[in-house]
């Protein structure tokens, strides 16, 4: 994204349920499911070619120029570099993102793991390279680095651990659950702040990812997750802007996400954007939501347009980045991304937003 970009969305997501005197725009999350497809390379070629990533970032950049990507210039490989820390078994194929196999058989052995260093550490010092060497090139084009991002500690205990697995242990050993959850949080926060020492100081913001949440209850969400969003956010400089992803279900505990230190929330279509506002009481910028498959990918320009129009008329535009309820989906076509940035475009709201 370029600075001017950055700006407005640092200036929305810190205003939150307030009103912002300025046109909605679109942020879309965009990584490696959508980028190779979309640009015509393999997924190896773009995870290990520094110029075969540049050019796809920038070819995105130059072909969506209103979008704002999201959290840009992303170095990624799917939903490998977490777990792969924590001596989880990869699987990389040439037109797909990883896969990933489990290798923490019993969750009380996480305490014989030592620390993860991201500058040794599975492909975290790949992709703090990646970072280091291309920098320049990005910030010499015109545009920023303003964000680095991690998966969410249940999403990485789940890589490691095994899904099924995870969930069982929360619930017969739930102290065990507990030291892999901490170990995991622990790496995290060392990985986005060994990201930002990598980029420096465009750095001021972090996005976390995690969808393995929406299959706990209240009860067990407070327990197991609450506590360690808090301890991520509240890691990094209050004035960063702190965005949390997680388009599965979320109403259990839609109240008490606001009370992370989270600014942003990017949250699945099946939740209508107008209850989630009112449940976070204004205490988070709602980024979403569109249908990222049925409409983004499966529907025609004019849904797509249709259905973000709908978004923004349900908040009069305040407190929402538009977006997908998700991140861009493999084969969502351009003239489908157009099509949000001309709803953001002609949108007007139906009560004027003060200066």
């Amino acid at each position: 994204m370029r600075i001017e970009q950055w700006r407005w969305f640092k200036d929305v997501a810190k205003r939150k349920g307030r009103a912002v005197p300025q046109a909605p725009r679109v942020a879309l999350i965009v990584d490696s499911p959508w980028i190779p497809g979309y640009v015509g390379v393999g997924h190896l070629d773009y995870y290990l070619d520094g110029d075969i990533w540049y050019e796809a970032n920038l070819k995105i950049a130059l072909d969506f120029p209103e979008v704002i990507p999201f959290p840009s210039w992303w170095v990624e490989y799917g939903m490998a570099i977490e777990p792969s820390a924590l001596g989880t078994r990869l699987h990389f194929r040439p037109d797909q993102p990883p896969g990933l196999s489990p290798v923490l058989f019993n969750a009380a052995d996480i305490g014989r793991f030592s620390p993860v260093n991201p500058r040794t550490d599975g492909l975290m010092p790949l992709a703090l390279d990646r970072y280091r060497a291309q920098k320049q090139r990005v910030f010499d084009a015109g545009y920023t680095i303003p964000v680095v991002a991690a998966r969410g500690p249940l999403c990485t205990a789940a890589f490691v651990r095994g899904l099924s697995e995870l969930m069982m242990d929360l619930a017969d050993h739930p102290e065990a659950a507990h030291r892999l959850i901490r170990f995991c949080t622990e790496t995290i926060i060392h990985w986005l702040e060994a990201q930002a020492e990598a980029v420096g100081p465009s750095v001021e913001g972090i996005l976390v990812l995690d969808d393995v949440v929406g299959l706990l209850s209240r009860r067990m969400y407070l327990e197991f997750v609450h506590p360690y969003l808090q301890q991520i956010s509240s890691a990094f400089p209050r004035e960063w802007v702190n965005v949390y992803h997680h388009d599965t279900k979320i109403k259990p505990f839609l109240a008490d996400l606001a009370d992370t230190g989270f600014d942003v929330l990017n949250f699945t279509h099946n939740l209508d954007v107008a209850e989630v506002q009112a449940a976070t009481g204004g205490k988070l910028c709602l980024m979403g939501n569109v249908s990222p498959l049925d409409v983004g990918v499966r529907g025609t320009s004019e849904e797509v347009k249709a259905a973000a129009l709908e978004v923004l008329r349900k908040t009069n535009g305040e407190g929402i980045i538009l977006s997908l309820g998700g991140g861009v989906s493999p084969e969502m076509p351009r003239e489908n991304i157009l099509a949000m940035v001309e709803a953001a475009r002609e949108f007007r709201p139906a009560v004027p937003v003060p200066d």
